[in-house]
This record gives C-alpha cells, sequence and structure tokens, in this order.
C-alpha cells in the first residue's frame, strides 16, 4: 500500500507539471493562430527550435483540436484515475467504481500517450524539420508516468492494457454505464465532428485547405488569352502587383483568374513590381533575380495581344533569362524578332519603371499585392476573402 501511495504521489507531480507545461503550450498555440499581436515564445530560439513555428503548422492539432488541448484532457485524465477510490464514494462521482485498476489505466494511457509522442517527434524533425522543447518535455512525462505506474515485475505494460481492458468490459455489461459511455461517445463524436468541419480552434488548417488548390496546382486551369481578363467594361477594377519569380504569386493569379471567372463586372490589371536589382533601383541587395526580364517581356506581349498568354508560361515555368523566355515561346505564334525587339526598347523601361514607382508611391514594396478602390494590401489573401470583398463592391457572380 505504502508503495503504491509513493507511486500516485510521483503520478501526480509529473501530471501538476505536465498540466502546467500543456498549459503555456495553448497559450502560444493561441497566440501563434489568434493573437496577431504576440511577441514570441521563449521556447522559440531559432529555425530548428521554434515552438511558434510548430503551433502554426497543421499537425498541431488533431480533428480540429489543437494537440495542446488533448494533453491537457489527458493529464486530467489521469488525476481523476489518481482519486478514483475517493471520488467514487461521493454521488457525482459514483461512475469511478468502474475503474478498479486505475494505476493500470494510467501505465496504459502513459504508454499510448507516448507512442504518439514518437510518431508526432518524426513528424516535426522529418516533415515540419522543427522541433517544440515542450512538447518533446511532455513526450517525456508520458513514458515516465506510464513507467512509474506499470508493474513490470506482474506482466509490465501488457499486463495493464489487459487488466484496462478487462475492466472496461466489465464495466458496460452494466446497463446504465453502458448507456452512459454510448452518450458521452455520441456527444464527442459530435464535438469533433463540429471541429474538425468548423476548425474553429485550427485556423492554420483552414488557411490551408483554402490555398490547397492554388499552391498544389501546376497549371492554371483558369488561364486566358489575350489582354484582358475579366469584363472589359467592368465597374471594380482590382490592380494585382507582381514579381514573376515570387514563390507565392502565381497562387494569387491563379485566384484572380478563378475570380474573374466566376463574377461578373470585375477586371484584373496586372502590374508589374519586379523585386530585382537589374530594374529596380529601390533595392539595396539582388533578390529576386531575373524578374526584370519577366517583366519587360509580359509588356512586350501586351503589344501583341498576348499579355496573359505570356504572364501564365513566366508563372509557370519561372525562366530568368532572356534565352530560355525566347525558348519557351518559340511555338506560341508570337512574332519573335518585334518580341525581342520590344522588351529591350527604351520605351519598355520606361514603362517598368514606372509601375514600379507607382507601386512604392502606394506604400507598396512587396509582392504579391492588391489595389482594389484604392485600398492596398500587401500579401496573399484566401480565395474566399477575394470574393467577399468583391460582393461588397457590388460585383454578381456569373
Amino acid at each position: 500500500m505504502e508503495k503504491e501511495m509513493k507511486k500516485k504521489i510521483s503520478i501526480a507531480v509529473i501530471a501538476i507539471i505536465g498540466i502546467i507545461t500543456t498549459i503555456k503550450l495553448a497559450v502560444i498555440y493561441y497566440n501563434s493562430n489568434f493573437n496577431p499581436y504576440a511577441l514570441s515564445s521563449f521556447c522559440s530560439v531559432n529555425d530548428f527550435i521554434d515552438c511558434d513555428g510548430i503551433a502554426r503548422t497543421p499537425e498541431a492539432q488533431f480533428l480540429g483540436i489543437p494537440l495542446a488541448y488533448w494533453g491537457l484532457f489527458f493529464y486530467g485524465f489521469v488525476f481523476l484515475m489518481l482519486f478514483a477510490g475517493k471520488l467514487k464514494n461521493y454521488k457525482l462521482f459514483r461512475f469511478m467504481e468502474v475503474f478498479k485498476n486505475p494505476l493500470d489505466y494510467i501505465a496504459s494511457l502513459g504508454l499510448f500517450a507516448f507512442l504518439i509522442s514518437m510518431i508526432l517527434l518524426c513528424l516535426s524533425l522529418f516533415e515540419i524539420k522543427k522541433l517544440c522543447i515542450l512538447c518533446a518535455f511532455t513526450y517525456i512525462l508520458n513514458l515516465l508516468m506510464g513507467c512509474i505506474a506499470t508493474d513490470f515485475k506482474n506482466g509490465g505494460f501488457i499486463h495493464s492494457i489487459k487488466q484496462s481492458f478487462s475492466d472496461f468490459l466489465e464495466a458496460i455489461k452494466i446497463k446504465k454505464y453502458l448507456i452512459a459511455f454510448i452518450a458521452v461517445m455520441a456527444v464527442a463524436v459530435g464535438f469533433l465532428a463540429y471541429t474538425r468541419v468548423s476548425f474553429v480552434f485550427a485556423p492554420q488548417v483552414k488557411r490551408q485547405l483554402e490555398f490547397k488548390e492554388f499552391t498544389g496546382a501546376k497549371h492554371n486551369k483558369y488561364a486566358v488569352k489575350g489582354n484582358i481578363l475579366g469584363d472589359e467594361d467592368a465597374k471594380v477594377i482590382i490592380y494585382v502587383y507582381s514579381d514573376y519569380q515570387c514563390p507565392i504569386c502565381p497562387a494569387q493569379d491563379i485566384m484572380m483568374h478563378k475570380l474573374a471567372k466566376e463574377m461578373k463586372g470585375i477586371r484584373i490589371i496586372h502590374k508589374n513590381l519586379p523585386l530585382d536589382t537589374d530594374c529596380n533601383a529601390y533595392l539595396q541587395a539582388p533578390f529576386h533575380q531575373g524578374s526584370c526580364v519577366d517583366a519587360r517581356y509580359a509588356i512586350a506581349a501586351e503589344k501583341q495581344g498576348k499579355f496573359w498568354e505570356m504572364n501564365n508560361i513566366l508563372f509557370e515555368k519561372k525562366p530568368q533569362t532572356e534565352d530560355a523566355i525566347l525558348e519557351l515561346v518559340k511555338d506560341m505564334d508570337f512574332d519573335i524578332e518585334k518580341l525581342q525587339q520590344d522588351a529591350n526598347s527604351p520605351e519598355t523601361a520606361n514603362e517598368l519603371k514606372k509601375q514600379i514607382k507607382e507601386a512604392y508611391d502606394k506604400g507598396i514594396m512587396g509582392t504579391p499585392a492588391t489595389v482594389i478602390n484604392g485600398q492596398v494590401d500587401v500579401g496573399i489573401k484566401s480565395y474566399n476573402t477575394y470574393k467577399e470583398m468583391a460582393e461588397k463592391l457590388g460585383v454578381q457572380r456569373r
């Protein structure tokens, strides 16, 4: 009995430490996903040791519930097991009598939690390529808790798992507990279904799903030909500032094409903002090299009435030299000689310089960016956000 009491005290201490740690993880999760003004946490040290970075990934949740919240539930359940013998004497907690061997439950759950932790650690190291030191600390706590709770002289974890399962089967033989168990499971499944569909606790997953169609696309299935994207006589015009070497700009470009296809009374006009020192005098150091030559050829293609064809091939292939561009468009019905002349003309250089200055005058210093009714937004938004913005301006669906 004394040995069992020592075990329970040790497990209680570990559970308290676990609760404190998971509360901190829950705060980090909240700040990383819901508080844009939050400072970096103490455990975001560099690109590898980065708790905040991991908290913003889809892997930081399961079934729409943050892993930190699952941890709080786990440690809370451990506390219930530790006091099962006393709690069952109270009417409200009479159901605790079904847990005849609470240490076996704790041992089984501790082992189960540790095995899940190892899967999460592999995801962290090999998929996300970041490490959360607070998460790693809870992994150790889970194993330690399980080892303390189990009786290695009496079958170890295997015995604990068998005993826990046996106790559970005995419990659900009692009708009232079977009904209670089914009711609890029904509520739990309903709640998890809600969190999984709404992502109310996991906005990072919702964002990923919203962007997946566009970031994962190899081709722009909404691509158009000519110089006009949308309706020529549109009342709402969206100016899009892009860089053809920008990693995320192709995704926004596909969004704009889809928006023009689904909404009437809207027109998309592309503006060049190459972040390349070859033509952008506002930059202090090389960045997206090759984007200046891309922009010049986009302007030149417009003179032949084929801007969006050129735009599409530039985003898709991301050529960085004049020779690479000419090789890509040689079979696209361009007047190659004129295209090359226009791309290298003083007129095109001045037009590009004008577009770059126009962007910086509006406070746009990065791509992608949009200007809608004078409102400047730098960075990419979800497709639904762009659609909602258009609808607020009176644009209707086709």
